[in-house]
């Protein structure tokens, strides 16, 4: 029998083909079904000879093994689930390109959750359930009672630039505080004494932790009164936020943004608006290390998140625990690198 051969009735009493399966390859190479299906089954255990044998008669059939068929038999769907807020994926979107090429290269498909706020997670869990994803990788603020949920429905999780404070839970991130306070570290160094600070949302967790890391190494200069104004992460809010701190107070040395985007916005309303030299007059600082950030115009002085090693920790450490459910919980914390720009006057 030939792939041309392979055919079942139709409604009309003819004959149509149909597509080629385990069993027909199985009939064909005179090998068991399950000898095929461990064939095409990563790991496999079968002869050499066996496999030639399989593997000729599937490409004269044109059989390809179904993943559902397959998910089935191993317990796996081969998909992992990405949360992500539209504000993360806003300043660094290079994040969910590498997870996909990544889980890609592992056979592994994305199933996206995007959720216009990290505060909405809760709407997309049971959607997460219902799909039966191999395991979950998290850019969105997860609740101690949400990371729980996560081992009761029995679905490996690794928090992507975020941690639970209480439960113990795979992660893994940028050294965000360690890097912002690097920042405001040089910025002091150089003189500055007046600060004002662009945050991200209330909800966000990176955002949270830039503003807090600037506001304590500033209150361990002595600066205690800094105004802080608050954006998304977008560049229309980094240049309305340094209208807002402007309407506080009508000079500053330099203005800390939590991400690179505010930072080019702030740039552009200080320059265009308030008649203001970067750096000369004043300084500003982004976070992220973004590709608009370094742009001629802006060259903004930052601190550049490795993303491509914390993508590739991430899947590495999700597809371990989705192997091997009893592994202990982990933390990898990657520095960031400083990024000298030309938006701040360092010395």
């Amino acid at each position: 029998m030939t792939s041309k051969q392979i055919k079942s009735p139709n409604k009309a009493g003819g004959r149509a083909q149909r597509r080629a399966t385990s069993y027909d390859v199985a009939r064909l190479a005179e090998v068991s079904q399950s000898a095929v299906s461990r064939c095409f089954a990563p790991g496999g255990s079968i002869a050499p000879a066996t496999r030639d044998r399989i593997m000729k008669v599937a490409r004269e059939l044109g059989y390809r093994p179904n993943a559902l068929a397959q998910g089935l038999i191993s317990g796996r769907t081969k998909m992992v689930a990405v949360l992500i807020s539209s504000l993360t994926n806003r300043f660094y979107p290079e994040v969910l390109a590498e997870l996909s090429r990544q889980l890609t290269e592992h056979d592994t498909r994305v199933l996206l959750f995007s959720l216009n706020a990290e505060s909405d997670v809760d709407a997309v869990l049971d959607q997460v359930w219902r799909h039966n994803v191999d395991g979950v990788i998290s850019a969105a603020r997860l609740s101690d009672e949400q990371v729980r949920l996560f081992a009761d429905h029995g679905v490996p999780l690794v928090l992507y630039n975020r941690q639970s404070e209480v439960e113990p839970v795979v992660s893994v991130g940028c050294d965000s505080a360690a890097g912002e306070r690097d920042l405001v570290g040089r910025l002091l160094g150089a003189g500055h004494k007046s600060f004002g600070i662009i945050a991200g949302p209330a909800d966000s967790y990176v955002g949270e932790e830039r503003r807090r890391a600037a506001l304590a190494r500033l209150e361990e200069a002595g600066i205690r009164e800094v105004p802080v104004a608050r954006g998304d992460f977008s560049y229309v809010s980094g240049r309305e936020g340094l209208r807002a701190l402007m309407d506080q107070k009508p000079q500053y040395d330099a203005i800390i943004c939590v991400s690179d985007l505010m930072a080019i916005g702030a740039i552009d309303m200080a320059r265009h608006c308030y008649d203001l030299a970067v750096p000369d007059q004043l300084s500003v600082v982004g976070f992220d290390g973004s590709d608009p950030a370094t742009w001629s115009s802006y060259d903004v002085t930052s601190i550049r998140q490795p993303v491509r090693r914390m993508t590739d920790a991430a899947v590495t450490m999700l597809l371990e625990r989705v192997a091997d459910r009893g592994l202990l919980a982990e933390r990898r914390l990657f520095a960031g690198e400083f990024i000298k720009g030309s938006s701040a006057r360092l010395g």
